[in-house]
């Protein structure tokens, strides 16, 4: 039985998220979809949304936008990796397909029965490309030309100019720049969530390795989990790690309606990408950290587990997600009312006049004290005197006077 790679990689330090797999039948997909969605209790969740209004952008190696189970849902972006393939090469859009569907794949048919159905079924998907399949012919120029070493950060601001409203990316590499670091406050600042792969180097160290861009601040990094809700053993282990997803035998579906069955944290974070685009569908205006922590707080662990840096809070759940973002929508990550800074003015702003500023004078500040130190001395002198002569007065007083 054929298995491949499915992931690519980025230039310079970029790292390999693979997803090996194998083809499908149609006719088995959906059935194959019931134990990783059930896991995420999707069915609770679908009775709220399914993802209607909202865009995700796929930041992949690009997605069919005539799939069966996607068309009609699939707006193409832009390519940043043009010129690394020969003229006249196609990309194969493999990968990018596969997390697209396992995200909005709306299935086919009557009712849409058949094929992927994705956790988002009703969202848009915009399709950037940012990497290469890895056996593609232009890969080795990809990772080696300097004109595709901010691909990532061109694409996540891409991301968020078309409208995005949460990002998946199913990527990783080992080292971040200051331009990933700036794309992704600037995702932020614009109200985007950005949802990221853990890795899968399956480190077992108490550290653990750190891939990005999902160990910068505010990206969501997701892990994977067997059917038993217990860490994938190819799934990184690292403080970044928020939440966990389904990454083992997950089915989706790839160019030219075929379909493919794989693990990955690929898998995994496209499956909380979905989950995210479910929130922001019910609750548009809600910030990414108030996201997060919906997701975070509403994770299941596995029996008897807490926190760990292997699966973070827990595995997603969709509908307890939806019930935490319901309690959090009236709220904000800022404080309000009358003695709360204004977050859009800057803080020297907030005070009416101007902070004076005082300056020690040494020089002064010795001379008064050595008044003061000869004046508290005089005053100790003048009491004394006064001491002593009081008691001769009273020797005089008490002493026999000379009879005359």
């Amino acid at each position: 039985m054929l298995i491949r790679a499915l992931a690519a990689a980025l230039p310079l330090l970029f790292l390999v998220v693979p997803a090996y797999s194998v083809p499908a039948h149609a006719d088995r997909v959906r059935g194959g979809q019931t134990g990783a969605l059930g896991m995420i209790g999707i069915n609770q969740a679908w009775r709220e949304t399914k993802g209607d209004g909202v865009l995700v952008a796929v930041l992949d190696s690009g997605v069919d936008p005539g799939h069966r189970d996607l068309a009609g849902s699939v707006r193409v972006g832009r390519d940043f990796t043009k010129g690394a393939n020969p003229p006249g090469v196609r990309p194969q859009r493999l990968h990018g397909t596969y997390m697209a569907s396992l995200i909005a794949g709306h299935g086919h048919g009557p009712g849409g029965r058949d094929g992927v159905i994705g956790v988002a079924p009703e969202a848009g998907i915009l399709s950037v490309r940012v990497i290469l399949e890895d056996d593609e012919p232009g890969f080795k120029t990809f990772n080696m030309d300097e004109r595709y070493e901010g691909v990532m950060a061109r694409g996540i601001r891409y991301a968020v100019e078309e409208g995005a409203d949460v990002i998946n990316l199913s990527i990783a590499k080992g080292a971040a720049t200051e331009d990933d670091r700036a794309a992704v406050a600037y995702a932020i600042s614009n109200n985007v969530v950005l949802v990221a792969a853990a890795g899968n180097d399956g480190a077992e160290d108490a550290g653990g390795h750190y891939s990005y861009p999902a160990s910068l601040p505010g990206v969501i990094s997701v892990a994977a989990v067997t059917g038993t809700m217990q860490r994938a053993f190819f799934s990184t282990r690292n403080a970044s790690v928020m939440l966990a997803a389904p990454g083992v035998d997950i089915l989706g579906a790839g160019p030219g309606d075929e379909y493919w069955v794989g693990r990955g944290t690929s898998q995994a974070t496209a499956l909380v990408s979905g989950v995210a685009a479910l929130i922001k569908a019910k609750y548009p205006k809600m910030s990414p950290a108030l996201v997060a922590q919906a997701l975070a707080g509403s994770a299941v662990a596995p029996k008897g587990a807490g926190y760990n840096t292997g699966t973070g809070f827990g595995v997603v759940n969709a509908g307890r997600a939806l019930a935490a973002a319901a309690r959090l929508a009236g709220h904000r990550p800022t404080a309000s009312g009358k003695e709360a800074h204004d977050p859009d003015r800057p803080f020297s702003a907030a005070s009416p006049e101007p902070i004076a500023m005082v300056q020690r004078d040494r020089r002064m500040i010795t001379l008064y004290g050595a008044a003061g130190a000869a004046g508290l001395i005089g005053a100790g002198g003048s009491v004394a005197v006064i001491v002593v002569c009081a008691r001769r007065a009273r020797r005089r007083e008490a002493s026999p006077e000379i009879a005359t």
